[in-house]
Parts: C-alpha cells; sequence; structure tokens
C-alpha cells in the first residue's frame, strides 16, 4: 500500500512503532479522501525488526480517533497474519477467482474462528469472463461466508497504480471503482445509489471508498 500511494519514503512507519523505534502518532500520514494512512513499510529489515505482538496496543491507540479503522493484513496463517485476526471487530476476505486464493482465505476463515473471531463476508476481486473461474456462489458455498460484492478485472486499477492514486479517485467512473463504492456504502451502512457511471457529487461514500480501495 505505501508504494501505491507514493509513502514508500516516509521516516516512521508501523514497522519502526512496531520495533520501538518511533510513536504511532508519528506513523499516521494523509491519505487520499481525507483518510489518514499508517504505512507498514517496505524495507526487510523493518520487517525483521517489527515485533508483532505489540500490534494489540497501538490498535487500542489508534482506534478511538477513527471512525472505521481497517487493518490491510495477509492471508495465511503467519504471526502477521494472526495477530491482526484477534484485534479485529470483523474480518472481510478478499479473494481471487482462483484456488489458491480460495484455499487462503478458507485457511483464514477456519483460523479466525477459532480464536472467536467474525467473517463479515468476501470480496470477489478481479474477477473477470473466463469459464475456468470461480463465481460468487461457488465462493460462498466453500468459504460458508456471503459474498459482499464482486469487484471486476479492470486495467485501470493499474494505471491508478502508477501513477500512485486510489483507482476510485483517478478512474471514479470504471465498474471496479463503482465496485468498490458499493462496497464501503455496506461496510458503512450508508444507504447508497449506483449513478451508472455518471457524474455527481461526492458523499460520504465516495470519500470512504477513496481512503480504503486502491
Amino acid at each position: 500500500m505505501a508504494l501505491i500511494l507514493g509513502m514508500d519514503d516516509i521516516p516512521v512507519t508501523l514497522h519502526e512503532v512496531l520495533a520501538g523505534k518511533g510513536d504511532i502518532v508519528d506513523a499516521i500520514y494523509e491519505g487520499p479522501g481525507g483518510g489518514e494512512v499508517v504505512p507498514s513499510g517496505i524495507s526487510l529489515q523493518g520487517f525483521q525488526q517489527a515485533d508483532p505482538d505489540k500490534l494489540r496496543d497501538v490498535m487500542h491507540r489508534l482506534v478511538d480517533r477513527c471512525e472505521y479503522l481497517l487493518i490491510d493484513a495477509p492471508s495465511g496463517i503467519s504471526k502477521e497474519g494472526v495477530v491482526p485476526l484477534s484485534v479485529a471487530d470483523e474480518v472481510i476476505l478478499v479473494v481471487n477467482p482462483e484456488l489458491a486464493s480460495m484455499a487462503d482465505a478458507l485457511k483464514t476463515k477456519i483460523l479466525c474462528e477459532m480464536m472467536g473471531g467474525r467473517v463479515y463476508g468476501a470480496i470477489l476481486n478481479r474477477a473477470g469472463l473466463e469459464h475456468t473461474e470461480l463465481r460468487s456462489q461457488s465462493v460462498e458455498d466453500v468459504l460458508g461466508v456471503r459474498v459482499i460484492d464482486v469487484v471486476p478485472e479492470d486495467a485501470n486499477v493499474r494505471r491508478a497504480a502508477a501513477y500512485k492514486n486510489p483507482c476510485v479517485l483517478k478512474y471514479p467512473n470504471t465498474d471496479a471503482s463503482r465496485a468498490c463504492r458499493r462496497i464501503a456504502a455496506q461496510i458503512s451502512g450508508v444507504d447508497y445509489e449506483d449513478s451508472g457511471g455518471e457524474k455527481k457529487v461526492e458523499n460520504f461514500v465516495d470519500r470512504l471508498a477513496r481512503s480504503v480501495f486502491r
């Protein structure tokens, strides 16, 4: 995320905080759409020195200043992936329409439930039209959770990343951006009417989507 948002050369990241070399307040940066971002950092040394066990205390300090706190965590059963599951109120599984991604998501769901967590649902990401791809119903059957929405494969997502800008901001009327706004509406509990790609006045859902999706 740091690379995509152009935050690859910042002085203090989450890694420094978890290594005891910085304060979480100094690792908070202004992001797109008025949101705030805590980049994890991209250096191997920072990753090696970070202590995931400190993440819980860091989250407690952040939660009071946030309306919504979203943690972009890896899948699987590594410590870096387990600790976020233990501190999150709800977990959203982001799944690509392929078997390897489904297997990782299923492991994450099982682990989350073993730890007493709750899975809010799944997002089917980068969905195309190939007959070999898994569909929403298949994902729901395998994971046992509802598919919140489907984000289609969209070359504009890669183009926006090259500009270090979220797709919902750089290309707001693409199908992928519209899907992200629908997801943001569901997460925030806000009624949202899809304009079908027509230009409209920005509202809370747009700002949340711009802050979260890139």
